[in-house]
């Protein structure tokens, strides 16, 4: 006998809830606020519409279904099922942090807090959920497959990000490194520079497309379902033993950006997640580009 679906709400604990847990109370944490000109009803009144928007598609899920809740920080020791439906109840970054950990599981965007979030990858509102959650499990239609990226580091580390990948030193402070790119004639260039950004469509709505406008939008920007990726390199210095050559570029769904570790730890950390990143050292090699899994959003 199959299991019955499984809804899994993924959310992130409210700044309201780390202010209480820092300060010890509501009136502590009020006071703290008010001793710096601000009002903690703000914020308060942001916590209670979260809350709702978790009620609310509580509420939808049918009586037969299993539910499980995951919060941000235990996303990678959580366990997601191959007959689960995801629903991220929060911002468009959250469903960015999930991403990472899905294998074709459709996702449910629900903005909690419409007005605030861009909407772009949470599009729906808490009320649609009765209909969607049935619609996401009975048929792939309406689902629109995100382009991912993913880096493979040469033990076999692996990283996977909705928006984008950085390469460079914990604390972006220098990172060396020789950079160069796959079926290019085999062209390498010895860098020190505050790191490598490679990004999907999806995070050209973010920090890709920061990078991208400061340098004057050379590149056409991808689409969020297209198989194709930009790179750049942030703040390449120019010195005797290194160049500024290979600053930027487009990586079709075959290439492949690869990059030899000169510093003694760099890492590699996806859609601002650092806590979870992959660890490399003088030597080691990563290669960078389109991951063949996609993110399934319901649109």
């Amino acid at each position: 006998m199959s299991l019955a679906p499984r809804v899994v709400l993924v959310h992130r604990t409210t700044e309201y809830e780390e202010l209480v847990a820092h300060h010890g109370t509501h009136g502590q944490a009020a006071f703290f606020l008010s001793s710096r000109g601000r009002d903690i009803e703000e914020v308060a009144e942001r916590h209670r519409r979260t809350r709702r928007a978790l009620a609310d598609v509580t509420a939808a899920i049918p009586l037969t279904w299993r539910q499980s809740r995951v919060e941000r920080a235990d996303l990678d020791r959580f366990l997601f099922g191959p007959e689960d439906v995801v629903v991220v109840v929060g911002q468009d970054g959250l469903v960015a942090n999930a991403a990472k950990y899905l294998a074709g599981q459709p996702v449910i965007g629900i903005d909690a807090d419409p007005g605030r979030n861009p909407g772009v990858l949470v599009r729906h509102r808490p009320t649609d959920a009765a209909a969607l959650l049935p619609a996401a499990h009975a048929s792939g239609t309406g689902v629109d497959e995100l382009t991912m990226v993913e880096a493979v580091a040469d033990d076999t580390q692996r990283l996977v990000a909705l928006n984008e990948i950085y390469l460079g030193a914990a604390g972006h402070q220098t990172a060396r490194y020789r950079l160069g790119l796959e079926n290019d004639g085999g062209v390498v260039e010895a860098q020190a520079s505050s790191g490598v950004l490679v990004g999907t469509g999806t995070g050209a709505t973010g920090w890709l497309r920061s990078v991208w406008q400061e340098r004057g939008a050379a590149l056409e920007l991808p689409r969020p379902t297209e198989d194709r990726l930009l790179w750049f390199v942030r703040e390449a210095w120019p010195s005797p033993a290194t160049g500024t050559t290979l600053v930027a570029g487009t990586l079709s769904s075959t290439a492949r950006l690869h990059l030899t570790v000169e510093s003694e730890r760099l890492i590699a950390f996806g859609d601002g997640m650092e806590t979870d990143a992959l660890e490399l050292t003088w030597g080691q090699s990563v290669r960078v580009g389109v991951c063949a899994e996609r993110l399934r959003l319901v649109g």
